[in-house]
């Protein structure tokens, strides 16, 4: 099994729209499951949501799922889709 730290999350980029609401593109690479991959997180106020994440629809594995969900949260309240 692959240590968590060896997954991958880039923003390819994110927009605003009305209504406290924000969409987060992204891109990666799942460790565990060795394989990359694409889609996008939106934000309601500061909650996020989204099949990337969620834990019965995602494609991602459980480590890389939790990873991305942590780090988009993280990212959000940090600014950085201001």
């Amino acid at each position: 099994m692959f240590d968590i730290h060896n997954h991958e999350l880039k923003v390819i980029d994110f927009v605003k729209t009305g209504h406290h609401t924000c969409f987060v593109k992204v891109s990666g690479f799942d460790a565990e499951l060795g394989k990359n991959f694409e889609g996008e997180v939106k934000f309601v106020r500061d909650v996020p949501y989204g099949d990337l994440i969620h834990p019965d629809r995602s494609p991602l594995s459980g480590s890389c799922r939790e990873f991305v969900r942590s780090d988009l949260i993280y990212r959000h309240n940090q600014g950085q889709f201001e």
